[in-house]
């Protein structure tokens, strides 16, 4: 599943939604981080709504406008529950892998081991060596 889908299906998670308020929505969800364009909205929507996942829910006219109104379809609902339990599944091996790292801003702390470096500051074979000892990036 790609993001915009993810975002469209969560904010129609939250109930019927006509397409502005799915745009809005979405930015609030990701604090402004997601901003979709309303031609990729639409016609999202319009595959989603082929895919079965989505259904329009109604439509009524606002200021001599068109508000089309969309909903979640069981399909939608559980294409989505599954795409949340993949998530949690890869959010928790990231977060037990993190927890024996130990990093700052600077680079690492004493006993922490860099990516690609054995424990004694050696490479490890199959896996890429640090490129640098910092992680700040220039340029």
């Amino acid at each position: 599943m790609n993001e915009n889908t993810f975002w469209i299906l969560t904010s129609l998670a939250g109930g019927r939604a006509h397409g502005y308020a799915v745009l809005r929505d979405v930015e609030s969800l990701t604090d402004g981080a997601v901003s979709l364009p309303v031609t990729t909205l639409y016609a999202s929507l319009e595959r989603l709504e082929r895919d079965g996942l989505v259904l329009r829910a109604g439509e009524e006219i606002v200021d001599g406008r068109a508000r089309r109104y969309y909903d979640l379809t069981d399909a939608g609902i559980q294409i989505l529950t599954l795409e949340k339990e993949r998530l949690s599944v890869r959010l928790g091996a990231a977060e037990k892998r993190l927890a024996g790292t130990a990093t700052t801003a600077g680079g690492t702390l004493p006993g922490s081991v860099l990516p690609g470096t054995s424990t004694a500051g050696r490479a490890v074979p199959g896996r890429a060596a640090p490129a640098t000892l910092g992680w700040g990036f220039t340029g």
